[in-house]
C-alpha cells in the first residue's frame, strides 16, 4: 500500500490492504511516522544482510554490481519505501549497511579503470538505488531475473569507464 499510494496512503489504508482493524495497526505503530520508520529499518538489516551475503567486496566489480542489485531487489517493497524516504532523510545505518557497501564496490571499479572517474562515487551510488527502487515501483514488470539482468545491464552501461567500452 505505501509503495502504490506513497505518501497518499493513510493508516486506515495499510490497515485494510493488511486485513486487520485500524485499531490494530495503531497497536503496533501509534502513527504513520513509526510505521515508517520500522518498515525503513527492516528494508535496511534487509538489504544489509543481503549485500553481506552477495560478497560484493569479494568478487569483480562489474558482477558486484549485479549481485548488488539482485540483493536490493530481494529486498521487495520494503526497499522502494526506503529509497523514497531516504531523500528526505539521511539515515546512519543505511549508510553504513547499504550505501557505504556500494559506494565501496563503485569506488574500487573507479580505481581500476572498469567504472568511470569523471562521475562521483555518491552520484552512482544514489543511481544505482535509484534505478532499483524507480524499475521495482514500476507498474511495468517483468520476472526477477529479467528484472535484475535489464537494470545491471542499464546501470553498468552508463557507468562502464568509456575507454573500457573503446578496448
Amino acid at each position: 500500500m505505501l509503495v502504490a499510494r506513497g505518501e497518499q496512503a493513510s493508516m486506515s489504508d495499510v490497515a485494510a490492504a493488511a486485513g486487520v482493524a485500524r485499531a490494530t495497526v495503531y497497536r503496533y505503530f501509534p502513527n504513520r511516522q513509526s510505521l515508517l520508520d520500522e518498515l525503513a529499518s527492516v528494508a535496511v538489516r534487509g538489504a544489509g544482510d543481503r549485500l553481506v551475503s552477495a560478497r560484493i567486496d569479494e568478487i569483480p566489480v562489474l558482477e558486484g554490481i549485479g549481485r548488488a542489485i539482485r540483493a536490493l531487489v530481494e529486498v521487495g517493497d520494503g526497499f522502494i519505501v526506503l529509497a523514497r524516504r531516504r531523500s528526505r532523510t539521511e539515515d546512519e545505518e543505511f549508510e553504513r549497511r547499504v550505501g557505504g557497501p556500494i559506494r565501496a564496490l563503485l569506488e574500487r571499479g573507479q580505481s581500476d579503470g572498469q567504472v568511470r572517474e569523471d562521475i562521483p562515487s555518491e552520484w552512482l551510488t544514489d543511481s544505482l538505488i535509484g534505478i532499483v527502487a524507480n524499475v521495482q515501483s514500476s507498474p511495468l514488470q517483468r520476472g526477477r531475473e529479467d528484472t535484475v539482468a535489464a537494470m545491471t545491464d542499464m546501470y553498468v552501461d552508463g557507468a562502464r569507464d568509456r575507454r573500457s567500452v573503446a578496448a
